[in-house]
């Protein structure tokens, strides 16, 4: 074995603990204290389960978003491109939200995810074709036109919850949920759905993570690698879609995990896309899972929980600005 494959099969080795630990503990943990004896006697069909399925999900959208992340990172070979940055999970909450008032979702088991997928791959194409000049893509021009895409898309957002009639309540609680992001989910099959779609898209962008490593180079040395630039980006943005929209469908909008985490293993592994894809979808599960756990007791004394989209912008947007000063620096030097 190689030093390298040793180094990936340590890394996973020890995320995969940290997760099953992480995952472990948030069990026991809770708005309000449950003693663990009477929390394991009541079996999955009780408190447990409701924790169960909240921890599976955050597993599995937190892998979702940080494979997302390094897709992204990776295809427009921007260190600050994240799908909340770049409005994608805007867009896939839009989806979402036209899913849920079309009533498709009591129609089609899928009709969530692809809606949402299909608002967050639309996303991606109009951020990235707003962006270009000629055949550059700039930093600054990406994220300008992430922040003004994700900026109309929540006022569209807005308007539709603002205009949501007072019999549709349920459709309208829905709404806010995704603009909130909660790992609150109860309906098994929809967790199957995501998980199975998650795991797709990750196993793919594995087996691709070459090309992921050819596109870094950019795309004229890419092109004369033999590598089919152009049918590779449309591939990566589809995943990237495919793994946000599912997500957002699930969870709504939980921002700057996509950020955080590939940066962190980037500069713990490397920059090569065979380890940082797998290692950084463990551990954008062990992030989201304890900061669903924060959310869930910040505010215990008082009977309530903080939704977890806010719980990772307060961590994510430091990060974020601290990130933006840095390639400032680099840009300008």
């Amino acid at each position: 074995m190689t030093s390298r494959r040793w180094m990936r099969t340590r890394a996973l080795v020890a995320l995969s603990a940290l997760l099953a630990l992480v995952a472990t503990g948030a069990l026991f943990v809770g708005t309000v204290w449950v003693p663990p004896g009477e929390l394991l006697a009541g079996g999955l069909g009780g408190t447990l389960g409701l924790r169960a399925s909240r921890v599976a999900i955050g597993i599995v959208v937190g892998a979702a978003l940080s494979a997302a992340g390094v897709i992204f990172q990776a295809v427009l070979r921007n260190p600050l491109a994240e799908p909340y940055v770049l409005g994608v999970s805007s867009g896939a909450g839009l989806g979402a939200a036209v899913t849920i008032l079309s009533g498709a979702v009591a129609l089609w088991v899928w009709a969530l995810p692809a809606g949402a997928f299909v608002g967050g791959l639309l996303t991606m194409v109009l951020v990235y074709r707003l962006a270009r000049v000629g055949a550059r893509v700039p930093v600054h021009s990406l994220l300008l036109a992430g922040v003004a895409v994700g900026a109309v898309i929540g006022s569209v957002l807005m308007f539709l919850v603002s205009t949501a009639s007072v019999e549709g309540g349920g459709s309208l609680r829905s709404i806010v949920w995704w603009l909130l992001g909660s790992l609150q989910i109860t309906d098994l099959t929809l967790l199957a759905v995501v998980g199975g779609a998650v795991l797709v898209g990750v196993v793919l962008a594995f087996v691709l993570a070459r090309d992921l490593n050819v596109m870094v180079l950019g795309e004229e040395p890419a092109a004369h690698l033999g590598l089919s630039v152009e049918r590779t980006k449309l591939v990566f943005f589809a995943l990237g879609s495919l793994l946000t929209g599912v997500s957002v469908a699930a969870c709504g909008l939980i921002g700057f995990v996509g950020l955080i985490v590939p940066h962190t293993m980037r500069m713990i592994l490397g920059p090569d896309h065979r380890t940082l894809l797998p290692c950084a979808a463990l551990a954008g599960a062990v992030f989201i899972v304890v900061a669903d756990t924060i959310a869930r007791t910040a505010l215990a004394g008082v009977g309530t929980e903080l939704p977890i989209g806010v719980v990772t912008a307060l961590m994510g947007g430091p990060f974020f600005i601290a990130l933006l000063r840095r390639q400032r620096r680099v840009t300008w030097s």
